[in-house]
C-alpha cells in the first residue's frame, strides 16, 4: 500500500466509527405514548414513527348514533305512567323534552315500552237486567214480591189530576127587543190533589193502605200488571200506578168519567168487592214539571195500545178515560172496546149516508112516503 492512501483510509475509518456512534445514539430515542412493538412489525423506522406521532390525526371518529324517534304526547304520558317510580327515568322537568325522555330509556324502543303498558279499560255497556219472569222465579214468596213491586210503584207516584169542573151560571140577555134569562154552563179544568182518597177509604175500612190498594186487586191481575209495568219500565217510561182496588166508598169519592159506584170494575160490590178489583190507572212519572208528565203519560197510553196484545192489558176506554187499565181477556175490555168498534162503524154509515147522492135519494123517498100519506088521507 502506497503512502499516499493512508490519510484517506484513516478518514474512513473516521466516518465509519463517527456513523456507528451516531446510529447507537439515536436509537436510544423514545417516545413515552408510541407503542414500539406495532411499528417495528410494519417495518417502519423508529425513528420516523416518532416524528410522524406529532403530526395532525385529522377528525376523531364519531360514535355510531340510531336516530332519534319523536313519540306523541300521549306516547310520553303512556311511558311516564308505566314507568312510574323508576330512579333511572328523569323528571321531565329536568330534561326539558320528550326526545330525552325516550332516549333515557336505554335500549327500550317506544314501542316496547307500549307494548308493556295495561290495556285501557274498555267502555263499559250497561248489561240489561235480568226479566221480571227471572226474577219473580227467584223470590221465594212470588205473590209478596208482586204486591212489594206494585206498592213501590203506587207509593212513589203524585196523584194529582187535572179535574174538568162544570158550573152554571144566569145570563140575561136581550133578543128582538126582549129581554130573557138563560143558564149558561161553563167548564173549568181544575188541578185537584186526589192523594187523600185512598188512605180515607182504607181508615173507614180499617186497614192499612198498602193491604187496601194493592191487596184488593184480582190475584191474576196483579200478575199481568207486574209484568207490564216492568216492559214499560224497560222501554223507559218510567210507569207509576195513581188508583188500584176500590171499594164503593172509594168509588163515591172519585169525580169526572166513572162508574156507578158499586158497578166500578177497580173493585165495586157488584163486581165482587175486595180480592177481584180488575182496574188499576196508570200514569207516566217521568219528568220534572207537570206539563211533562202529562207529555209522558200520552206517551205511555199510546204504547200500551201499540202493546196491548203482548202486556195482557190495555185501554177499555181509550182516549175517554185515558189512565184506565184492565185485563183485555177480561169482561169490561171486551165490552167497551166491542161498543166502540160498534159506534166507530155507525159513524162510519153516517158520513158514507151524508154524501150528496144519498142526500138526494132520502129526500126523495121522503117526497114519495109523504104523497102516499096525503093520498091515504083523501
Amino acid at each position: 500500500m502506497s503512502r499516499q492512501r493512508f490519510p484517506a483510509l484513516g478518514t474512513l475509518c473516521g466516518l465509519i466509527v463517527l456513523a456507528a456512534w451516531f446510529a447507537a445514539g439515536v436509537a436510544e430515542i423514545r417516545l413515552p405514548d408510541i407503542d414500539s412493538t406495532e411499528a417495528s412489525q410494519e417495518g417502519v423506522p423508529v425513528l420516523e414513527v416518532a416524528s410522524g406521532a406529532f403530526d395532525d390525526p385529522g377528525p376523531l371518529p364519531q360514535p355510531r348514533t340510531a336516530p332519534l324517534r319523536i313519540a306523541p304526547l300521549n306516547t310520553l304520558d303512556a311511558v311516564q305512567n308505566a314507568t312510574k317510580g323508576s330512579p333511572s327515568l328523569p323528571d321531565v322537568a329536568e330534561v326539558g323534552s320528550e326526545d330525552a325522555v325516550l332516549g333515557s330509556l336505554g335500549a327500550m324502543d317506544p314501542p316496547t315500552v307500549l307494548a308493556a303498558l295495561p290495556p285501557a279499560d274498555p267502555i263499559q255497556e250497561k248489561s240489561p237486567g235480568p226479566t221480571s219472569y227471572e226474577v219473580l222465579e227467584a223470590c221465594p214468596a212470588p205473590d209478596v214480591c208482586i204486591d212489594e213491586y206494585l206498592w213501590s210503584r203506587y207509593e212513589g207516584t203524585l196523584k194529582v189530576d187535572t179535574a174538568k169542573v162544570t158550573e152554571r151560571i144566569k145570563v140575561t140577555v136581550k133578543k128582538g127587543g126582549k129581554t130573557r134569562s138563560l143558564t149558561k154552563t161553563l167548564t173549568k179544568y181544575v188541578t185537584q190533589d186526589f192523594g187523600w182518597k185512598d188512605p180515607a177509604a182504607a181508615e173507614k175500612a180499617g186497614m192499612s193502605l198498602k193491604d187496601f190498594v194493592i191487596g184488593g186487586m184480582d190475584r191474576g191481575f196483579k200478575r199481568k200488571l207486574y209484568h207490564a209495568l216492568h216492559a214499560m219500565d224497560d222501554a223507559g217510561l218510567s210507569p207509576g200506578l195513581t188508583s188500584g182496588f176500590r171499594d164503593d166508598y172509594r168509588q163515591g169519592l172519585a169525580s169526572g168519567n166513572k162508574a156507578a159506584s158499586d158497578s166500578s170494575y177497580h173493585g165495586g160490590s157488584r163486581r165482587g168487592g175486595y180480592g177481584y178489583g180488575l182496574a188499576a190507572d196508570l200514569v207516566s212519572a217521568k219528568g220534572e214539571t207537570r206539563a211533562e208528565r202529562i207529555k209522558w203519560s200520552e206517551i205511555l197510553w199510546k204504547w200500551i195500545d201499540a202493546h196491548e196484545k203482548e202486556l195482557g192489558v190495555g185501554r177499555p176506554y181509550l182516549d175517554r178515560d185515558p189512565p184506565h187499565v184492565g185485563p183485555i181477556d177480561g169482561k169490561e175490555f171486551v165490552e167497551k172496546r166491542g161498543l166502540a168498534k160498534i159506534r166507530l162503524l155507525a159513524v162510519a154509515k153516517d158520513r158514507v149516508a151524508t154524501l150528496p147522492q144519498d142526500k138526494q135519494a132520502m129526500a126523495k123517498r121522503g117526497k114519495v112516503a109523504k104523497s102516499a100519506r096525503a093520498a091515504g088521507a083523501s
